[in-house]
């Protein structure tokens, strides 16, 4: 696909919040159209990583934990937040640990995703995890986490039903479906 030139012209930039995971920008611009308006921008301070373990038998993990930002109990894939300086390989690794106990000899990337680029610049990766050892979760002191292992395909008809709705889950479930073709 083309790309079309960036017609966007930042006039200036504020920070307005800031806390240890995000910080958010106000800027003053000209739109596309030559209008002045303002553009809000929340950056994350870390990259995000889902994983998706799998085992031989087509069997994978997710994670239920009540969700504070939606008030409402949410499954999803394990994930967390990478600092930038990090291989976000390693931090998926430690977040698969920390969140279900697992470990993994073979892991692939997935999927590569900005999470909601109208509002954010946050960067996403996804990776299958395979070869796996269970072993006992290593939950932080935030995380009040289920772990629930599940048929692949279970989990692509909870994504299909709207009973998972994490982005970051959803867009790695379906690619991993289209990829395998389920």
């Amino acid at each position: 696909m083309k790309a079309t030139p960036n017609r966007w012209q930042t006039i200036s930039s504020k920070k307005v919040y800031d806390n240890p995971w995000i910080e958010v920008q106000e800027d003053q611009i000209i739109n596309p159209s030559g209008n002045p308006g303002i553009y809000g921008k929340v950056s994350f301070k870390n990259i995000a990583v889902a994983i998706i373990p799998l085992d031989r038998e087509g069997n994978t993990w997710i994670v239920g934990q009540h969700r504070y930002t939606l008030d409402e109990y949410s499954w999803e894939l394990p994930m967390g937040g990478v600092p930038f300086n990090e291989d976000p390989l390693i931090g998926a690794k430690r977040e698969l640990l920390e969140e279900t106990g697992i470990t993994a000899n073979d892991w692939k990337l997935l999927l590569k995703m900005h999470t909601s680029n109208s509002v954010t610049d946050e960067l996403a990766y996804t990776y299958i995890a395979e070869d796996l050892a269970l072993g006992k979760p290593q939950f932080d002191e935030t995380e009040d986490i289920q772990v629930k292992k599940v048929a692949l395909v279970e989990l692509i008809d909870l994504v299909m039903e709207g009973k998972i709705t994490d982005g970051l889950s959803v867009g790695s479930v379906l690619k991993l479906a289209r990829v395998l073709g389920l």
